[in-house]
């Protein structure tokens, strides 16, 4: 994609503003459940942490500006397995989005239609926008510049009528509401489990690093800045305002569509009207951002083969339609499963998002320790660190704690685990895959011995034997077809214990047989000393991985990386470097998803 091509800040900022954004239509009504009168409070220190977030995203993904996010950041600072269970978590926050946002905007909707079936209408919701996202990103981005824009502006006209309101009534219900009884008992208690459920009011905002290649350079940090902002503003202020329009207990009683009901108080119906309809495309502006985000991250993990290679086939506007359609089904299946009660989904939403935020702070914190040399544009405080993690693990127990109030519904821990168990052993047996082959040919062979000894001399032994050959042949057939991919690490004549890290690392996380090691020498340069020795001792302690050492006469850079790859056939995903240092003439993403190691 060229750079004209690519997303300005309007366009990246209103994919991923209209998911953050569209939490103003639930949060509200979710921290006054749990926090009272004290709800705004909870969601100031919601906008405190997630300013602490802007540092951190902006520091890692300002350093590896590639797809994928948290799996990303992990990507490239550890192993394989535990970026994966950042992807894995990633994949079920966004199928949670998708959902609970395409179902909520059809009960908008159906505020409106009263015979609207819900169920239906949102299959059909989830059906168009896999088909906007499938028709290119630059199409979706203009459909969610409009949506951002209306909600803005919906937002503005509330606010201002809300305004009036209170200044023809006074303060009367802000002062009753103030003594209303807590729910946890103590205010300590009220803000703990109130600031626990406000944090789903920021989901969304890591939505942007999953589709930073898609964006102009210099952009990211803006959508960053300007998703704080509308969170920042709209989700406290709309909260307070609610508490002096509407007593507490009849603003839980409208939970399920406050700001409407807000509307009809402050203003009269043609404003409910407009907010309705502002929910209902704002939510589904959400499920947009779903499939974005999704897309950009799935189409990194396949380029790793945590996924079949399948799922890469792109149409002619260079979406990867394969991913949007396997994601639209996944969608649609647990729709289906669920019945509908998307509260069922609350638990993988709120726990998941949670989950991806915390493992991205572990990401920097590792950026931090293995990648010191990295070049990056703003680097977050350890305190802002240690604060943001703290914070989000407070979440993540609030979360845990929090009991249903009907009995029959189960905790949020338990449906979590209902979907994340399956999801993690489908990419255990996909990082696993060739050890299963080798197992599966192993128990073959030791179920058939003792039945040929059963049956030798009959006419059932030979085509039995033939069946058992033909079957373990095309299992190793497998795993070669796996192994057969080559692997390439760039070294400037690193000592033996970096190239033994390097070796290390491909052994445990990738599926091959064969390595190139590439020193790239300038006129004049010469090879570091001991090198050849070196790779020449891996070769004898590595002996399952071939390694094939290689000397360039050339300039190391992104023409080279593409040209090598051509020749070679070798993605550049497959291709390792050191981290480069402050020197380095071109950055990361330059290099077309060339992978850093050590």
């Amino acid at each position: 994609m060229t750079e004209e091509k690519k997303l300005g800040e309007l366009a990246s900022t209103s994919i991923s503003g209209n998911d953050i954004s569209s939490s103003v239509l639930y949060v509200c009504a979710l921290a006054i459940s749990f926090a009272g009168q004290y709800a705004w409070i909870t969601l100031l220190i919601v906008a405190l942490v997630l300013f602490t977030f802007r540092k951190i995203y902006g520091e890692v993904v300002g350093a590896l500006p590639l797809n994928g996010g948290a799996y990303n950041a992990l990507l490239n600072t550890t192993s394989k397995s535990l970026a994966s269970m950042a992807a894995c978590l990633t994949l079920l926050s966004y199928m949670a989005t998708a959902v609970i946002s395409a179902n909520e905007a059809m009960h908008y909707l159906a505020h409106l239609i009263p015979s609207l079936p819900v169920i239906l209408a949102t299959i059909g919701v989830l059906s168009v926008f896999a088909l906007l996202t499938i028709s290119g990103i630059t199409e979706s981005a203009k459909v969610a510049v409009g949506i951002f824009l209306f909600h803005l502006s919906t937002m503005v006209v509330l606010i201002v009528s809300i305004i009036i309101y209170i200044i023809k009534h006074g303060f009367e219900n802000l002062i009753a509401n103030w003594h209303q009884p807590l729910t946890f008992g103590s205010i300590g208690m009220a803000i703990f489990f109130g600031f626990a459920a406000s944090m789903l009011g920021i989901s969304g905002f890591e939505s942007s690093a999953n589709f930073v290649e898609e964006q102009k350079r210099g952009v990211f940090p803006k959508t960053l800045r300007n998703m704080w902002i509308v969170v920042s503003v709209l989700n406290p202020l709309i909260a307070f305002l609610a508490i002096c329009v509407m007593p507490i207990p009849e603003i839980k009683l409208h939970s399920n569509a406050l700001l409407s009901q807000i509307g009809v108080v402050s203003s009269g119906e043609w404003l409910a009207l407009i907010i309705s309809v502002d929910a209902v495309l704002v939510l589904s502006g959400a499920v947009l951002t779903s499939f974005v985000g999704v897309s950009g991250l799935l189409e990194r993990i396949t380029l790793d083969r945590i996924m079949p290679n399948f799922f890469l086939k792109k149409n002619k506007k260079g979406s990867s339609y394969r991913i949007i359609i396997l994601f639209f089904l996944l969608c649609i299946s647990v729709l289906l499963i669920t019945k509908g009660q998307v509260a069922l989904l609350a638990g993988v939403y709120a726990l998941s998002f949670l989950s991806v935020m915390c493992l991205f702070v572990i990401g920097n914190m590792l950026l931090k320790v293995k990648r010191k040399r990295l070049p990056r544009p703003e680097r977050a405080k350890w305190t802002a660190l240690i604060f943001a993690f703290s914070a989000v693990f407070c979440a993540i127990l609030g979360n845990v704690l929090i009991v249903p109030e009907n009995p029959d519904q189960p905790r949020n821990i338990v449906v979590f685990l209902k979907y994340l168990i399956p999801t993690m052993l489908f990419l255990v047996v996909m990082l696993n895959r060739t050890t299963l082959l080798k197992f599966l040919i192993n128990f073959i062979q030791y179920l058939f011995n003792p039945i040929r000894r059963a049956i030798e001399d009959s006419d059932l032994e030979i085509p039995l034997r033939r069946a058992v050959i033909h079957i373990s042949r095309s299992l190793q057939k497998s795993i070669n077809r796996i192994n057969e991919q080559e692997f390439v690490f760039f070294t400037k004549g690193d000592n033996v214990a970096n190239l033994n890290s390097v070796m290390a690392y491909i052994r445990d996380n990738e599926h091959t047989k064969k390595i190139k090691i590439v020193t790239v020498l300038r006129e004049g340069e010469e090879i570091a000393e001991n090198l050849e020795q070196d790779i020449k001792v891996l070769d004898r302690i590595y002996p399952e991985i071939a390694i094939e050492f290689i000397k360039l006469r050339a300039k190391f850079g992104p023409d080279l990386i593409r040209q090598l790859s051509n020749e070679w056939k070798i993605p550049a995903n497959f291709m390792f470097v050191g981290s480069p240092g402050d020197r380095f003439p071109y950055r990361i993403e330059e290099l077309g998803g060339v992978r850093l190691i050590i």
